[in-house]
């Protein structure tokens, strides 16, 4: 009997007509390396790039597209610091390929989507539900300002739409690779560490603990999320907590696996 999707709805204090939710690796038809743990098939991947049978993807998609308003704006996720303005994209648009590692809107069902397996997945709106952002937070992504670019673009919104410009942020962190496995070496601390702002070193610092073996490090990818938060005036952050890596029968993990599906963290405006 097929196992029902496992939706994460975020526990947060967001606006009524902000909804968002993130898959798991359950509920879907993917096998292999892209089922359930041990290879066993009903795995929910939603990643078209990492092998998967792509008959199996569009399944899993149109299982997921069910508990949505409309079709997300899939990504190409590139590690960056690119934000996609979904209110932007026009009929004709709709089935370009969008590169960006964030997506904003705030028209009603424009759906932000982003894909992780063991990334930070980071959910974005004001107090007043007027505009909704997700971005992916990867180490690279988090160390270049992609939170601080997806809630300019998100500020930005809120102005075009003649909104308060200093709002208050509310922040949700989604599953990612927990602060006692994402081992990196010294040069990933030392990038933290050099984007610092001064106030920000000791903790920065703190996010790093000594690794198994020398010059390698463990960080803290939700440590270092919320100094991002911070920076730009959120710090109403929840979540966070959820291990990617260690907890093999709900979420894929790359660095557990290599070969591994692609999970989704989706926000949207429901009015």
């Amino acid at each position: 009997m097929p196992i029902s999707p496992d939706w994460i709805i975020p526990d947060w204090p967001a606006h009524p007509r902000v909804k968002a939710l993130a898959t798991t690796r359950l509920g879907g038809v993917s096998a292999g390396p892209y089922g359930l743990a041990g290879n066993l098939p009903g795995g929910l991947n939603l990643g078209q790039h990492v092998g998967d049978a792509p008959e199996a993807v569009e399944q899993n998609r149109r299982i997921l597209r069910a508990a949505l308003p409309a079709e997300p704006v899939w990504m190409e996720q590139v590690h960056g610091t690119g934000v996609a303005d979904l209110d932007q994209r026009i009929a004709a648009e709709a089935s370009s390929q969008v590169v960006a590692d964030a997506a904003v809107a705030s028209w009603r069902d424009r759906v932000c989507v982003v894909m992780t397996a063991d990334c930070l997945p980071v959910l974005l709106s004001d107090a007043r539900g007027v505009t909704v952002g997700a971005a992916h937070a990867g180490w690279r992504g988090l160390c270049g300002g992609v939170i601080e670019s997806t809630v300019d673009a998100m500020t930005q919104r809120l102005r075009a739409s003649g909104q308060e410009a200093d709002p208050t942020w509310l922040a949700w962190l989604g599953p990612a690779i927990g602060p006692s496995c994402f081992e990196v070496g010294a040069e990933v601390r030392q990038a933290f560490i050099d984007a610092a702002q001064p106030d920000e070193l000791p903790a920065t610092e703190a996010a790093f603990s000594a690794g198994g073996s020398a010059g390698k490090f463990f960080a803290d990818l939700y440590a270092l999320a919320r100094l991002r938060l911070a920076r730009v005036g959120c710090t109403d952050v929840y979540g966070g907590g959820l291990c990617t890596m260690t907890d093999a029968d709900r979420f894929y993990s790359y660095r557990r696996e290599r070969t591994t599906g692609r999970m989704a963290t989706l926000i949207w405006r429901a009015e």
